[in-house]
Formats: structure tokens, C-alpha cells, sequence
């Protein structure tokens, strides 16, 4: 139902605005977000749910949910779907200021363009501080606590330590169990994790080598590419809010050019934090229930499968260019072209 009351009022928001009238285009317009919020709900809470099962029960060899409300409730939903759709915020501001920004620096649409920095850059700057805190560190914590073993591939830590280290870089040697050219900051993941300096970080020989993410040097890349690419466009948004604040944020044409190419930043910060999440919870597809070589159907060959998929990646790849190809249409005419 959520997926229906998003998409169809997106078609009365995007294409009706003047049949509608103000009052109801802004009507559609708060539809489409209660929708999109609303099946974004749903999603996680079924992601969650994978991540750390709860109110189930084995019978005879099948898992049977107990209860709708307890998988609805489970602790692991809040943070994650906060943490989610304030990102998709935070890339929509993104995308907002990026296009003011483009306005500016070639002078048009000049009044819109003002209108779409300021709302991009405050939204922005509220969304990637939430980011960070509270919902990123809670999510961190959810993460250490249920599933230590994938907090250790994250880090590219393979020994237990006390007062870890956060790694900033390096890069994960599988054979010989280490992470090369680390730039660490001592004591900080300890401090994270546990509000404790010398708190003990388990390391991924403290675990069984069947247990380990199937692909530990991915996940970890993919993890810091998503905190590294956050951190970047947190410090954007906190200057921009800053210049803004003063009134100089039109005027300085560098920091419009970095508003303008950092519109893809969100975009691939969100991509490798969805990949950390899924790499995160391998080799199990539940996490402690079921493995992901055990939810394979015997009714459904490898074949079917890969025709599907590729079919999915075709579909996914023209609709790509399609939403491309008509944003960029949509910049080139600008707000002040008449509605359609």
C-alpha cells in the first residue's frame, strides 16, 4: 500500500502542480513523503529482522514468526531506519544545493537558485550532523554488540586489543592477517564502541573462520569509503551553513563549485553504507539462523537465477539513464520553464 500511495501521488506531485491548484499540490506533496517514509519503514524492519531475528520460533525444521508487532518493534529498527532515510534527506539537499550552487556559477534562474542553496544547505547541515550522531553511533553500537565479528572486518582488526585504535586507512592482507599502512588513532575505537578508553575490541581470530564476512577487504573498503565520504560532506555542509549564516555563500564562487561536484558524494556514501550493511551480515542471509548457501531453492536453477538478475541489472541500468537524462533536461530548462 505504501508503495502505491508513493508512486502515484509522485505522478500528481511532479506532473499536476498547476491542475491541482497550491493547496492540493502541497497536499501530494506530504503524501509522497508519509509514503516514502512509510515503505521505507517496512523495508528496514524486514532488513532488520535478518540482521537480528527476533519473536520466532523453529517448528519442525522452518522458522515461523511469533509476532508482526515484535518483528515491527525490534531494537534494531530504530537507529537503522533513522540512519537510512536521513541520509536520503542529506542526498537530497545535496542534490538541492548542488543545483543552486549550478545557477549561480552561470547565472540563472538566480532568485530560485538562492532559495534552493539555502534550503539544500540547512537540510543538509541538520542531516549529516543526525548522520553522525545520534543515528550512525547508535547503529555503530548495535553493530559491536550483536555482531562483533563483522564490527572486526569493518575495522581490519584480526587480534583482540584493549584501547583499540580507530583505523582511518590501510588496507586488509588476508594472508598474513594484518592491515597494511593503517593511519590509526589510538584508543578511539574503544572509546566508541564502549565509552571506555581501554575497553577490549575482538579481532577476527577471536572467531571461527566460518563465521568471518566472506569478503572481508570489500566490506572494510566499503565501510570506510561510506564514514570517509560522510565525514567529507558533513564538513561541507557545516562550512556552507557557515558562509550562509554570514550572508558570503552566493558571493564565493569556490565553495559553489564544491556544493556543485560534491552532488554525487551522498550518492556513493549511501550505495557503500547499504553494501557494509549486507557484506556485514554474510555468510549468514539471518544472521545466526540460516546461512545464505542454505537459502538457495532447489526448484530454481542457477540459469533462472542469472537470467534474472541480469534482467534486474538491465532494468535498473535503463532506468538509470532515464532519470539521468530527464534531471539533467529538467536543470537545462530550469524552475521558471512552464508546467508540463
Amino acid at each position: 500500500y505504501s508503495f502505491v500511495l508513493e508512486s502515484s501521488f509522485l505522478g500528481l506531485f511532479l506532473f499536476g502542480e498547476k491542475r491541482l491548484g497550491k493547496k492540493l499540490h502541497f497536499v501530494s506533496a506530504v503524501l509522497v513523503f508519509l509514503g516514502s517514509w512509510l515503505s521505507g519503514f517496512f523495508i528496514i524492519a524486514t532488513d532488520a529482522w535478518m540482521q537480528h531475528p527476533v519473536a520466532y520460533e523453529i517448528k519442525n525444521g522452518q522458522i515461523v514468526l511469533t509476532s508482526l508487532w515484535g518483528l515491527l518493534t525490534n531494537p534494531w529498527v530504530p537507529w537503522q531506519y533513522l540512519h537510512n532515510m536521513i541520509a536520503s534527506v542529506a542526498t537530497a539537499s545535496f542534490v538541492m544545493a548542488g543545483i543552486g550552487a549550478f545557477y549561480l556559477l552561470t547565472e540563472k534562474h538566480e532568485e530560485s537558485a538562492q532559495v534552493f542553496l539555502k534550503v539544500g544547505v540547512i537540510g543538509g547541515f541538520l542531516a549529516t550532523g543526525l548522520l553522525s550522531f545520534p543515528t550512525g553511533d547508535a547503529q555503530a553500537k548495535n553493530v559491536a554488540l550483536n555482531q562483533p565479528v563483522t564490527l572486526a572486518a569493518m575495522e581490519g582488526m584480526f587480534t583482540a586489543e584493549e584501547s583499540a585504535g580507530l583505523a582511518l586507512i590501510g588496507q586488509p592482507d588476508m594472508e598474513k592477517m594484518r592491515l597494511d599502512n593503517p593511519l590509526i588513532v589510538p584508543k578511539v575505537l574503544s572509546f566508541l564502541t564502549h565509552h571506555r578508553w581501554n575497553a577490549e575490541i575482538k579481532g577476527l581470530r577471536d572467531f571461527p573462520r566460518d563465521q568471518w564476512p566472506d569478503n572481508v577487504p570489500l566490506l572494510y573498503f566499503a565501510y570506510h569509503i561510506m564514514v570517509g565520504l560522510g565525514t567529507i560532506i558533513s564538513g561541507i555542509m557545516a562550512i556552507a551553513a557557515l558562509l550562509l549564516w554570514q550572508g558570503w555563500l552566493h558571493k564565493m564562487r569556490p565553495m559553489l563549485w564544491i556544493l556543485m561536484l560534491a552532488t554525487p558524494a551522498p550518492y556513493i556514501a549511501t550505495t557503500a553504507g547499504w553494501m557494509t550493511a549486507e557484506l556485514g551480515r554474510q555468510p549468514w542471509l539471518i544472521w545466526g539462523l540460516m546461512r545464505t548457501s542454505e537459502g538457495t531453492s532447489p526448484m530454481v536453477s542457477a540459469g533462472n537465477s542469472l537470467f534474472t538478475l541480469m534482467g534486474f541489472m538491465g532494468l535498473y541500468a535503463v532506468l538509470g539513464i532515464l532519470f539521468v537524462l530527464l534531471v539533467v533536461r529538467e536543470i537545462q530548462l530550469g524552475p521558471d520553464h512552464k508546467a508540463h
